[in-house]
């Protein structure tokens, strides 16, 4: 299973998204509300590898100086091909383009196969809205929810580590 390193929003915002996924969910479309999980919440992934050793938390928690940084989720984008997730932009400001820069390379050393999409350059910072999407569904999605296009302004007020293996969020600062 997957690890990664996240950062977490506000509350106010955690309130936003969650509102898109009750639309989704409420609209008979896939919603990451349907995922039961005590530690699923709105997150944008900055890493995601094969495995992140425990070791890195100590080095991200001195990254302590970036929060609160603003942020803005943008529009809405699609991932995949036959079944597809549906997603919103996080605007790439240059700080947090530069802040996810520190966190890729203080991973360096604790990251097994990280997964290129993760690295600097390659990266599209994004909250997830739903999984496994048909094309229908994208469309139904667009067209039935106009909190799906809405951009929002938010705070980004923290980082965890997700341990995929153990299905345990560890939260460096919130």
């Amino acid at each position: 299973m997957a690890h990664s390193i996240e950062l977490l929003l506000d509350q106010r915002a955690d309130t936003t998204v969650r509102q898109m996924w009750r639309g989704l969910a409420d609209a008979g479309l896939p919603s990451q509300l349907k995922v039961t999980s005590d530690t699923n919440r709105p997150h944008i992934t900055l890493i995601a590898a094969e495995r992140i050793a425990p070791d890195v938390d100590d080095r991200l928690a001195e990254l302590g100086d970036h929060f609160p940084l603003p942020a803005v989720i943008g529009a809405p984008l699609i991932f995949g091909g036959g079944r597809m997730t549906l997603a919103r932009l996080v605007v790439p400001s240059s700080a947090l383009l530069a802040l996810h820069e520190q966190v890729y390379d203080q991973c360096r050393r604790s990251v097994s196969n990280v997964f290129a999409h993760s690295a600097p350059g390659r990266w599209t910072p994004h909250v997830t809205l739903g999984r496994r999407f048909t094309p229908a569904q994208i469309g139904e999605a667009m067209a039935t929810s106009h909190e799906i296009a809405a951009p929002c302004a938010v705070t980004i007020t923290g980082l965890r580590r997700w341990d995929g293996d153990a299905r345990v969020e560890h939260v460096l600062m919130s």
